[in-house]
């Protein structure tokens, strides 16, 4: 996710300006902490649910989440006074994991024809 948003904020700024590019930095940081916060979520549920046997509390589950998407309307609509380009370059940065995804999926689809035919 860091190299593609890197890459993909240089080329944003180059090519439509400083708005658009520091908005999509800016959805590309709040898609990565959001990733971030997910992944360190789900671990500790499913340690707390390992360790006692029970299904962890959802309270704290819910707030959570509600928490990062408040945060993120929050943003949106400091940007949305700001600047509508740095609005679209956001939103086109909060879809980073979505290409990281698609990055990781192409390398696993080559890395299993790799081993298939070297088999």
């Amino acid at each position: 996710m860091v190299v593609i948003g890197l890459a993909a904020v240089a080329t944003a700024w180059s090519h439509f300006g400083w708005r658009v590019g520091l908005g999509f930095a800016l959805g590309g940081a709040i898609a990565y902490l959001n990733f971030h916060w997910l992944k360190k979520v789900v671990a500790g549920i499913a340690e707390l649910t390992i360790q006692s046997g029970t299904p962890a509390s959802s309270r704290g589950i819910v707030h959570r989440f509600l928490l990062r998407y408040f945060l993120m309307a929050l943003v949106a609509c400091a940007i949305l006074t700001v600047s509508r380009e740095s609005l679209y370059g956001l939103f086109v940065g909060l879809f980073l994991p979505v290409a990281a995804m698609f990055c990781e999926a192409g390398y696993e689809a080559y890395a299993a024809i790799v081993r298939r035919v070297l088999k």
